[in-house]
């Protein structure tokens, strides 16, 4: 506990040592942060709603994990794909705020990248006061891999995950570093997976022309879930979508009313 409350004080101070305190409440906007895990410093983005301050209800919070074309050192390419683009569209109206870290050089979603990845929504939750009960995560392609990677070491943390185009196991010959590190070593991943994660309302998103990550594990997640007898695991393939599925699925109102009406309390475990 002294540990992480060090990194939290820490992450606090990075705020207005980068000269990123806001200034304006009236729109939304992203802010730069930093946080420092195990001796290195992390930067990431965070989305604060309108109005975030004033708010007199406990904000909900996102944790987003960007795609291998939005991996660097910039603190800004993550913003650019996927659900930022999303958020600056609807910076008046989108009622949460979304933690965005990055992956720098040629990392995935797993090990250290993780962990920083949930100290910077560690942070953001303590920062804005976030409802610890609304937690959700997403993810897409790379991303959506490593949702699953980072649900599985932390299956008691979020109200409800989105996983888009992403996948369990990618051709080793073509990427032999991208797979679900937690459940490589089972004879099933597919069904581990549904085991361990059947009480958490789950909503998966693929193009059924993706042909950079084939929808055929997200066939096999949602036949998984539903052997298991999973409370909630949603499965939406779009007929003519190819990889870009993340921007039919951001911009589905009807995701966005699912996922807020999810709490951590109806997760039942």
């Amino acid at each position: 506990m002294a540990r992480r409350t060090g990194w939290l004080l820490w992450a606090m101070a990075m705020v207005t040592m980068a000269g990123c305190a806001p200034t304006r409440e009236d729109v939304g906007r992203f802010e730069a942060r930093a946080v420092k895990v195990d001796g290195r410093t992390a930067y990431y983005q965070v989305f604060v709603p309108r109005g975030a301050r004033a708010q007199p209800d406990r904000l909900p919070v996102v944790l987003f994990l960007h795609g291998s074309g939005e991996r660097g050192n910039d603190n800004q390419a993550q913003t650019e794909a996927g659900l930022g683009p999303y958020l600056r569209r609807h910076a008046d109206t989108f009622p949460a705020l979304v933690v965005l870290p990055q992956v720098p050089g040629d990392g995935e979603w797993s090990g250290d990248n993780n962990r920083v990845a949930l100290a910077a929504l560690d942070a953001t939750v303590a920062e804005f006061n976030a409802d610890p009960q609304r937690q959700y995560l997403t993810g897409m392609s790379m991303g959506g891999y490593g949702s699953w990677n980072i649900a599985l070491d932390s299956p008691q943390r979020f109200a409800a995950i989105v996983p888009v185009c992403g996948a369990v196991l990618a051709p080793r010959a073509v990427r032999p570093t991208l797979f679900v590190e937690d459940v490589a070593h089972e004879a099933d991943p597919y069904a581990a997976i549904a085991q361990r994660l059947k009480h958490t309302p789950i909503w998966m998103f693929h193009g059924a022309r993706d042909d950079v990550v084939p929808p055929e594990d997200d066939r096999r997640l949602k036949a998984a879930f539903e052997q298991a007898g999973a409370k909630d695991a949603r499965y939406t393939e779009y007929p003519d979508g190819n990889h870009n599925a993340w921007d039919t699925t951001y911009a589905d109102a009807a995701m966005w009313a699912w996922l807020w009406a999810q709490t951590y309390r109806d997760a039942g475990i």
